[in-house]
């Protein structure tokens, strides 16, 4: 298992080839969506998560298989861990 801190507003490439998106951890929201897209390094294809931006501290578990890749999309400053395989 691994992980990934973004702690900014970016589009972050988590992992460029298939793997799992196991769990978001979320410790600080900046009122902005943060969404997840099965893709290797772009803010598009399918979508695999949507946290909206009034979303709770806490953490969020997906478990999900990504074919292509793991991308994160955060519009706001939020802080959160991405895990993954």
């Amino acid at each position: 298992m691994s992980y990934k801190y973004i702690a900014t507003a970016v589009v972050t490439a988590v992992k460029p080839s298939a793997g799992k998106l196991k769990a978001i951890v979320l410790g600080e929201t900046a009122a902005g969506e943060i969404t997840v897209y099965d893709h290797a390094s772009a803010a598009s294809g399918d979508v695999v998560a949507k946290l909206k931006s009034n979303i709770v501290e806490g953490t969020y578990i997906f478990d999900v298989d990504c074919k292509r890749g793991i991308v994160v999309e955060c519009v706001a400053a939020s802080k959160l861990t991405v895990i993954y395989e």
